[in-house]
């Protein structure tokens, strides 16, 4: 399995609703990455949501239950993190994950 369809439909009717600008979803790192203004704001690997939260709030994120570093290559990626199931189970969680990757992808310059 490489990602989790039912969490990257999940994912992907959240950010529907939310309409952010310039949505644009690419297959990745044998998963499926969600761009908003051409920057990565989450994305689906396995069984886990990748969300990009940005170096200010990486040490928060990583405090919280059910999270982990964004790790596929032996050396972790500052700036994101991976959220395991327990962590988005519920739409309410899910919601507030999705929506700190757009807020970071915003804040940074469109490609």
């Amino acid at each position: 399995m490489a990602y989790d369809e039912p969490l990257a439909k999940r994912t992907r009717q959240m950010l529907l609703d939310l309409q952010p600008t310039r949505l644009e979803e690419k297959r990745m790192f044998g998963g499926v990455g969600f761009m908003v203004q051409g920057n990565m704001a989450c994305g689906v690997l396995q069984d886990k949501l990748i969300v990009r939260v940005g170096p200010e709030r990486y040490e928060e994120a990583l405090a919280t239950l059910h999270v982990v570093p964004f790790d596929i290559t032996g050396r972790p990626m500052r700036g994101w993190v991976m959220v395991q199931p327990e962590g988005y189970a519920s739409d309410t969680d899910l919601s507030e994950w999705i929506q700190q990757g757009i807020a970071l992808a915003l804040s940074l310059p469109a490609k």
